[in-house]
């Protein structure tokens, strides 16, 4: 059995979503600072982080955080008011971008993934869909991942939303990030000449669409496709997103970037 990270508030007993001191370390420097005026802040940002991943992996409601940790409403308010700010992005990126550097690759990769997974919501409230295709009611979540299955772009839409014009969203809205792109795997689902000219309006005239079709009639691991199902892999480790629990499709965008942070900071700390 592995042993527990430390944590920083010595009073409670750590849970094996706390992070450590050294995953505490790299991602510290990353957090929003102080103004420099008004109240000082009250509020331990560990405490608040390790409370957030506790909720990713374990699955449980807000309500129910356990009593040790800072009260649930001002954990959500942060978790809240970092993703509308754009700070769950932002850590992300720079921690991939430390992540790629460490491996000796350049911060832009070269290589995108698109992909799309169909999830079933809990509740009919808030953007839902059904997805003919694949016979689930709820919400299909869009991503782009670079040649190691790391995050590029995610968006989340209702299930019934095209698979192709949501990939062209997350692939314009990540645009900034491929500047060095120059080929695009996809799978049959994506085929067509007019998805691979949007695509090259979006990222570029350079980049090339490659279609990985499928040789046989039974179950086969397709070369290059493998990686964006591993991603789909590491989602499963976190429990709050076996189902899509979130109220509006860009809070369920900030619970994807949060797992995918914890992810990193793993690798990073290891």
């Amino acid at each position: 059995m592995s042993r527990l990270p430390e944590i920083a508030n010595p009073k409670r007993k750590a849970y094996p979503s706390d992070m450590s001191d050294t995953e505490w370390a790299v991602l510290q420097p990353l957090l929003p600072t102080g103004k420099g005026f008004g109240r000082p802040r009250e509020v331990d940002f560990r405490e608040i982080l390790n409370a957030i991943f506790y909720v990713q992996c374990s699955g449980c409601q807000w309500e129910m955080l356990p009593h040790d940790f800072p009260p649930y409403g001002t954990v959500y308010f942060y978790f809240r008011k970092w993703h509308r700010k754009g700070v769950w992005q932002q850590i992300h990126d720079q921690l991939r971008d430390t992540l790629r550097q460490s491996m000796g690759r350049d911060s832009d990769s070269s290589v995108a993934i698109a992909d799309s997974q169909s999830i079933k919501t809990a509740e009919k409230r808030g953007g839902c869909g059904f997805d003919g295709g694949k016979k689930v009611k709820g919400r299909k979540r869009h991503l782009v991942v670079d040649s190691q299955g790391l995050l590029i772009g995610v968006v989340v839409t209702e299930a019934n939303a095209s698979e192709r014009l949501g990939a062209l969203v997350t692939l314009d809205e990540a645009s900034d990030k491929l500047s060095k792109l120059e080929v695009v795997w996809v799978d049959q689902g994506y085929s067509g000449k007019k998805f691979a000219e949007a695509v090259k309006q979006a990222c570029g005239e350079h980049v090339r669409v490659e279609v990985i079709k499928r040789t046989a009639q039974t179950f086969e691991v397709l070369p290059k496709r493998w990686i964006v199902e591993r991603t789909f892999g590491w989602w499963n480790r976190y429990r709050r997103l076996s189902k899509d629990y979130e109220l509006y499709c860009e809070m369920s965008e900030a619970m994807i970037y949060g797992a995918m942070i914890r992810v990193m900071l793993k690798r990073l700390a290891a």
